[in-house]
């Protein structure tokens, strides 16, 4: 997809990616956002390369732009349900290209029901799921903060949710 906002493409994560994501993930006003307590650099990295990359479970890709990582989309089991979670780096925000990324992720991600947990106030991330048809089912508590539940559910034969 390409557009005057540049070339968003998803591929494989690489170990020269997990930097950027670190990045990302301790910029302070996506901390503020997500409501998401950044890690450590090395809880971070063992985070990644011992519990998500080598699960089956979890499909993660790398987000690019114009060749550039921008953040990345994940999705993995828990509790029962399939969730998915993305980040993308402030330069690439305001821009629509979580819109053409998390697009793009649910063409290859096809289990549904799928749940997302933004933030209450992280008003972005709402509007984004909102926009790919995820509809609020409830709210529900991550430490102190309030989250909002969010689900994309099956089609059904006719295509309606």
């Amino acid at each position: 997809m390409t557009d005057e906002h540049g070339e968003v493409r998803l591929r494989a994560v690489t170990d020269d990616d997990l930097e950027v994501f670190l990045a990302y993930e301790h910029d302070p006003e996506a901390v503020r956002r997500s409501r998401f307590t950044p890690r450590p650099r090395d809880a971070f990295l063992r985070h990644w390369r011992v519990r998500v990359l080598p699960d089956p479970d979890c499909f993660v890709r790398t987000v690019t732009v114009d060749g550039a990582v921008a953040g990345n989309v994940c999705s993995w089991t828990e509790d029962g349900r399939r969730l998915v979670g993305y980040w993308l780096g402030r330069p690439y925000w305001g821009r629509g290209i979580g819109t053409r990324a998390l697009g793009r992720y649910l063409e290859l991600e096809r289990i549904r029901p799928l749940y997302a947990e933004p933030f209450h106030t992280n008003t972005a991330s709402v509007r984004l799921l909102e926009r790919h048809g995820f509809e609020r089912v409830d709210t529900v508590a991550h430490e102190d903060d309030g989250h909002l539940l969010f689900v994309l559910a099956e089609r059904d034969g006719a295509g309606h949710r």
